[in-house]
């Protein structure tokens, strides 16, 4: 990989659900410690994930998985959909998945296989209780009613997603809809979640850093080590990091990636350049259950064990997956 990515150099929250121990013995209640390292061998197939075992190393109780999507085959894909099925990457699939590698807060983002139908988040929201927050997708040029908006917040939605790579029912996802929706962001008292490549973000820093509320960057800002433009996307992901009013999301590794599973090497730099710079304002998610990947489907237990190489410490980890989600999506 180039120097370019080079590690510059820079100065630098609810009570979850029962997880089997090793040999199968289930815990009736979790204390404050951190669970076994390696647990959940394999207990068979995961839907929607490859992993057999659980990370390598000891979770910390409330660990949070900040990204992902529920589709339920109870709520259609929305008209024109291009993507594939809805499948059944559902709240009692995800439970599983929560066993295998030991997380117990979730964040769940309302897919472009919806649209702008957040039922399906919605209900999961209803499922899963005060473990879970969401992340909802609006149509700023007809949003719902103001009781229904804060009858969605009530419900655990805490941000907006701004979706500047899949298909939109809208179209092309332009600067000035961004400005709309984090308009209405503010209103509400939520968050703006981005999904943008590299090259995007580059050409966007001023809007980006101009917003309103809180920024979230998904996927590693879509760094592709082997694309043009990433160098540029790069520095503009970790300038507005140093903002103090961006959060990225350490995910999407096997998306980016050029050199692929198990160690993503050619992320390393960027994800520990995002360390070195703010390790307060980030945070991890798995991606589950990897829309577009249904026949490669990525082990997410070793993508949580690359915050060991990424974060430097046990402390900076540990704080990704529990004290900076906590902050940002008001788990308590």
């Amino acid at each position: 990989m180039s120097d370019r990515f080079a590690l510059p150099d820079l100065s630098c929250e609810r009570r979850g659900f029962l997880r089997s121990l090793c040999m199968g013995a289930s815990l009736a209640a979790l204390g404050s410690g951190p669970l076994l390292a390696g647990c959940a061998t394999d207990a068979g197939p995961i839907p929607y994930s490859s992993a057999r075992r659980g990370p390598r190393f000891a979770v910390p109780a409330d660990a949070c998985d900040s990204h992902i999507h529920i589709l339920d085959p109870r709520f259609p894909a929305r008209p024109g959909w291009p993507g594939s099925p809805v499948g059944e990457a559902t709240v009692a699939a995800y439970r599983r998945f929560q066993d295998r590698i030991g997380t117990r807060r979730t964040v769940i983002v309302t897919p472009s296989t919806y649209g702008t139908d957040n039922r399906a988040t919605l209900d999961a929201l209803r499922q899963m209780g005060a473990q879970a927050r969401g992340v909802a997708v609006i149509d700023c040029n007809a949003p719902p009613p103001r009781a229904e908006l804060a009858a969605m917040a009530q419900a655990g939605i805490c941000g907006l997603r701004v979706n500047f790579v899949s298909p939109q029912i809208w179209g092309r996802t332009d600067t000035a809809r961004l400005h709309a929706t984090a308009r209405l962001a503010q209103e509400m008292g939520w968050h703006i979640q981005i999904f943008a490549r590299a090259s995007q973000i580059a050409a966007m820093e001023a809007d980006l850093a101009a917003l309103p509320v809180p920024l979230v960057i998904d996927h590693l800002g879509f760094v592709t080590p082997q694309e043009p433009g990433t160098p540029e996307g790069h520095g503009a992901v970790l300038r507005l990091l140093g903002t103090r009013r961006t959060w990225v999301k350490l995910s999407g590794a096997y998306i980016a990636s050029g050199e692929g599973a198990p160690d993503y090497a050619d992320l390393a730099p960027i994800a520990q350049a995002y360390v070195a710079q703010a390790p307060d304002r980030l945070v991890w998610g798995s991606d589950w259950p990897h829309r577009g990947h249904e026949n490669d489907l990525p082990d997410d237990a070793r993508l949580l064990d690359l915050l060991d190489r990424w974060a430097g410490d046990a402390r900076t980890r540990d704080a990704i997956l529990v004290r900076n989600p906590a902050q940002l999506y008001g788990f308590s």
